[in-house]
């Protein structure tokens, strides 16, 4: 399960900077600013997944 979680926060970071890229360079804000939460989103699950890791060790 755990390295599900770490593959889907890994994914929502390459999606968010995917959006982000597009977002700026077609002058977008909305979809610029989609894609920064997008990549917090997946930093958030990222530092989640390597707490519980440091609590097995």
């Amino acid at each position: 399960m755990a390295a599900d979680e770490k593959s889907q926060a890994k994914t929502e970071q390459a999606k968010g900077k995917v959006k982000e890229a597009v977002g700026r360079v077609v002058g977008n804000e909305s979809l610029t600013a989609e894609g920064r939460a997008e990549q917090s989103k997946g930093d958030a699950r990222q530092a989640k997944e390597k707490f519980k890791d440091s609590l097995t060790d």
